[in-house]
């Protein structure tokens, strides 16, 4: 905090007590900024500060706030005039009032700062409203000049210091009027079921294992072409489509969830009234009842045809054996025959 350079100096008013402290950006930016080029040669893009009645450039040192009055002239304000001004808040955060953090509406959040003890005189007094903020669970709002302007701010304690969030005055705040749907809609109760399981499922996560993934996207980009690659190519977006069924996205939704932590997806009981979607199982199971018997009867008719072609099979090899018989018979009948003719002949 030491390495911190302050934004702010000046001292806390707590009733009749007052914290020397310095304000500190609790917060910082790690968005990747460009430079504005010319495209043909690469050359940076520079902005310089021109007088418009000496047509010369300036320094920064020369350059002050002047307030533009409403016929267009110019009424020159100095930093000494502001430190001047008539309000105690000039060099003090003054604390106003104590409320619930509750009672502070987030869209109001601005700005975050940290408040440091400014020297070893300050310890006490800053140790002595942290702990009293503790206690109260109730947080401090104040009225503090930074800036050019008066703000408003909460002070908070965030581990062993006290921060200070920048908040928008209430009229800052506009109304969200003409935002929400101008339709009626009808929400079921299974349908808020639902709704709460993809809360629950999507709620558990660490906060710190969030980060920036396009920024990470624009470092990648970044090294690559620094070392004369191509740049990853974007993956292919997902086919997005008209929700038609709301249940059945909802369903889906909580199983992606769930999948994705490893955890087993969690079996989602239809609506009874949702009979239209479990008409078709049950015409499908009778479809495929009507295919087992006509295969059934395929398979009979097969057994019958290759039962008969057996029969006829057996049939003609009786028939067969039979004619073998008939001729061996008639061959050896013939045969006494003719040796009793022969017999006949010699006798005479």
């Amino acid at each position: 905090m030491l390495n911190v350079r302050s934004i702010w100096n000046g001292a806390i008013s707590f009733g009749l007590v007052s914290i020397p402290i310095k304000v500190v950006n609790a917060t910082e930016s790690h968005s990747i900024s460009f430079r504005q080029i010319h495209t043909e040669d690469g050359g940076r893009i520079r902005y310089r500060k021109f007088c418009e009645l000496e047509d010369r450039e300036v320094t920064q040192g020369e350059i002050g706030k002047g307030y533009e009055d409403a016929d267009g002239s110019i009424i020159p304000i100095t930093d000494e005039d502001l430190a001047e001004l008539p309000i105690p808040t000039a060099k003090t955060i003054e604390i106003v009032a104590f409320v619930p953090e509750d009672r502070i509406d987030p869209l109001q959040m601005d700005a975050a700062y940290y408040l440091a003890a400014s020297g070893a005189p300050a310890a006490k007094p800053y140790t002595l409203l942290r702990e009293a903020l503790k206690r109260s669970n109730k947080v401090a709002i104040a009225k503090f000049a930074l800036r050019g302007r008066e703000r408003l701010g909460m002070l908070r304690v965030v581990g062993d210091a006290i921060a200070m969030h920048g908040l928008l005055w209430p009229d800052e705040v506009r109304a969200p009027e003409g935002v929400a749907p101008d339709v009626d809609v009808t929400v079921r109760d299974k349908e808020l079921d639902l709704a709460d399981a993809l809360m629950d499922t999507l709620g558990e996560v660490d906060l710190d294992d969030l980060h920036d993934e396009y920024r990470e996207a624009v470092e990648e980009v970044i090294a690559a072409k620094a070392a004369g690659e191509a740049p990853p190519s974007a993956p292919e977006p997902a086919a997005g489509g008209k929700v038609l069924d709301l249940m059945a996205a909802l369903e889906s939704s909580v199983r992606a969830a769930k999948e994705s932590r490893g955890e087993e997806p969690a079996e989602v009981r239809r609506l009874p009234e949702r009979k239209a979607a479990r008409a078709a199982p049950k015409q499908a199971a009778g479809k495929k009842s009507t295919a087992t018997k006509k295969t059934a009867a395929k398979k009979t008719a097969s057994a019958k045809k290759s039962t008969s072609k057996t029969a006829q099979g057996a049939k003609k090899t009786a028939a067969k054996s039979t004619a073998k018989s008939t001729a061996k018979k008639t061959t050896a009948k013939t045969a006494k025959t003719a040796k009793k003719t022969a017999a006949r002949k010699r006798s005479a």
